[in-house]
């Protein structure tokens, strides 16, 4: 049941994509609801998007993602027999 680096670096790198369209609309305040922004501006326009939180948020929460799936392939959770099994198909 051993996983190449490749395949490894490829599931945390779908993960942490994931995370971060997650995390992206968290904490982000847009020109008309604090009444500021600069004539001729998308009033949708984000103030502040505090970019280097949310990538250090998705590093974690994709970090323990990839934690908890590989928890579960190593205990035989995530075998192809078994999701085979689960979804109704012959293996």
């Amino acid at each position: 049941m051993a996983i190449q680096i490749s395949t490894a670096l490829a599931i945390y790198f779908v993960i942490w994509w994931i995370a971060l369209f997650l995390t992206l609309p968290f904490g982000v305040r847009s020109q008309h609801e604090d009444g500021v922004g600069a004539p001729g501006t998308d009033p949708g326009a984000p103030i502040l998007t505090r970019m280097g939180g949310k990538l250090i948020w998705t590093t974690i929460i994709s970090a323990i993602i990839y934690g908890l799936g590989m928890l579960a392939y190593q205990a035989g959770y995530l075998s192809i027999e078994r999701l085979s099994k689960l979804m109704g198909m012959p293996f």
